[in-house]
């Protein structure tokens, strides 16, 4: 297809590091219909809780594991914290959805690792008022439908989530430039590639650093990036 201006903005998916075996029981949380999936493993969760009467059952259908610190991680950790000890508070008579396990794990050094170490602090002591259990420092051997297995332990939960790697869609590698580990595109300083001014690529599949830092993949900065290029383009076409 012939174009004046080519705007690659197809965004990432899930990457489970090789062990795309892990997809089958941790889920993740990249689109409308992930976002669906969950809410109904979720929700299903505490029905099933309700229902049985095995006390190591139940606990194990309360117990949420997620598997990456990243913003999607802490997001839904504190959503689902909040899900329980506030939306459904009062909607069961057996259990109390804010007596739910939570569980954050990152091999990493801290939360939200491309962000400020204070706001990661500050995440961090958040996370843990809320009720969050936040493990860093561990990785993940297995994941499979009892729950996962992290640093030799078995952590039984019926909800495992994945929100750790992503890599970029496939899109990117047609363009034939650089690329980053995760499959993100490096671009210049009006969000284009080296080889064509004329095609820019915006949002999680672009990488690029900002006073040192790399722009984190998340919802503000992908919008920002959409019209700034929105606005490149604008200037190109009046000659500019």
């Amino acid at each position: 297809m012939e174009y004046d201006f080519l705007v690659i903005a197809a965004g990432m998916r899930p990457s489970y590091y090789g062990h795309d075996e892990f997809a089958r029981f941790a889920p993740g949380l990249k689109s409308l219909n992930d976002a669906e999936t969950i809410r109904t493993k979720i929700l299903g969760a505490f029905e099933l809780a309700e229902s049985t009467d095995d006390e190591k059952e139940r606990a194990r259908q309360m117990t949420f594991v997620l598997v990456g610190a990243g913003p999607t991680g802490v997001e839904l950790a504190a959503s689902i914290a909040q899900l329980g000890t506030i939306t459904l508070r009062k909607n069961f008579r057996k259990i109390d959805p804010a007596k739910s396990r939570i569980v954050l794990l990152d091999g990493g050094a801290r939360v939200l690792p491309t962000f400020a170490e204070s706001l990661s602090r500050k995440a961090a002591k958040r996370l843990t008022k809320l009720g969050v259990e936040v493990s860093t420092g561990v990785k993940v051997d297995k994941v499979d439908e009892q729950g996962v297995i992290a640093a030799g332990a078995r952590i039984p939960g019926a909800t495992v989530l994945w929100t750790a790697g992503v890599s970029a869609s496939p899109v990117v590698k047609m363009l034939g430039t650089k690329t980053d580990r995760a499959g993100r595109a490096f671009v210049g300083a009006f969000m284009d590639i080296p080889e064509a001014p004329n095609v820019f690529v915006v949002g999680d599949a672009a990488s690029i650093t900002q006073d040192g830092h790399p722009v984190p993949g998340v919802a503000q900065a992908a919008i920002q990036q959409g019209r700034f290029v929105g606005q490149v383009i604008a200037n190109r076409i009046r000659g500019r």
